[in-house]
């Protein structure tokens, strides 16, 4: 156990190296660009563009003077500020900026980069959409074996259970922790691009079908009257939900119980916090969802064919 603990605590040393600080006032309360709604970071990798807000980081006492313009990014630009961001975060961001050179917009760069990172995730995508298909098999079995089993309490009964378990699980080729490995993989890069997102100001300044990068869909309704931001939520609303409905299969009912909790609180939340998110960060996650259940449904249909 002890071993796991170690692993647990420099996986999160690891990753939480270098995270994003935010530009603060006199009063020590974070500073917001109140044309989006957008908290400013403090540690940004590049200069800002915009007049407005480079003239809230001199206000504020920040120095950009070291700082490169954006579009002259490099792999190994600024200062070493840790593993997670010389690893994960930087590189990202350059990469974004420079396929965003290529096709001239840095939504479209957003949506590419997301496409691109998904498509290196397929084996474990495909793993992932299988054993959620072959727990959907074996349910009905392990039903049967809850209720079997339910006025049993016995250590030798539990024996017997957890062995007819382990045939069903054998059975049906299925692995309960191995939905663990996507989740593992998948946090890290949505935290990476939050921060790429939020630390490259050449991203929330631009403009993606209309809608601006750096916008809040919050800010954009309530001082704008932009109402087509909601479209942004809907659809994020609408991605996470298929994305449970492919992925929250269990054999467990205790943990099929939690699970279908999470699901709903989760289904209620995501869309609720997106209203304060900058809709760039809003697009990866749509577009590289809705990218992944289509995944996801190649896959099902292939294994179905397969056993034809």
């Amino acid at each position: 156990m002890n071993k796991y603990k170690i692993i647990i605590l420099l996986f999160v040393l690891f990753f939480m190296t270098g995270c994003t600080t935010y530009l603060k006032d006199e009063e020590n309360k974070s500073v917001v660009y109140e044309n989006t709604g957008q908290v400013l970071p403090l540690n940004i990798i590049c200069k800002p563009n915009n007049e407005d807000i480079l003239a809230l980081y001199k206000d504020n006492k920040a120095d950009l003077s070291k700082l490169e313009e954006c579009r002259d990014l490099q792999l190994v630009s600024g200062e070493y500020e840790g593993l997670w961001t010389s690893f994960f975060v930087k590189p990202l961001a350059w990469l974004i900026i420079e396929i965003g050179s290529i096709v001239k917009n840095y939504g479209l760069s957003l949506i590419i980069v997301g496409i691109l990172i998904r498509l290196l995730l397929y084996p474990v995508t495909k793993g992932t959409a299988l054993q959620s298909k072959r727990m959907a098999e074996a349910k009905p079995e392990m039903d049967q074996l809850e209720k079997k089993y339910k006025d049993k309490k016995t250590q030798e009964d539990m024996m017997k259970k957890s062995q007819e378990m382990m045939m069903i699980y054998q059975k049906h080729k299925v692995n309960p922790f191995s939905s663990c490995l996507f989740a593992l993989l998948q946090l890290p890069l949505f935290f990476a691009f939050l921060e790429a997102i939020s630390r490259v100001p050449a991203i929330f300044e631009e403009t993606f079908l209309t809608l601006q990068l750096g916008t809040t869909p919050l800010t954009a309704i309530l001082d704008h009257g932009q109402f087509q931001y909601l479209l942004v939520v809907i659809l994020l609303g609408i991605v996470t939900k298929y994305s449970f409905n492919f992925n929250n299969v269990s054999v467990n009912p205790e943990a099929e119980k939690q699970m279908a909790f999470m699901s709903k609180f989760l289904l209620i939340f995501i869309p609720l916090i997106s209203f304060t998110m900058s809709t760039a960060l809003s697009i990866y996650w749509i577009t590289s969802s809705a990218f992944t259940i289509i995944q996801n449904a190649i896959v099902k249909r292939s294994d179905n064919n397969e056993k034809i």
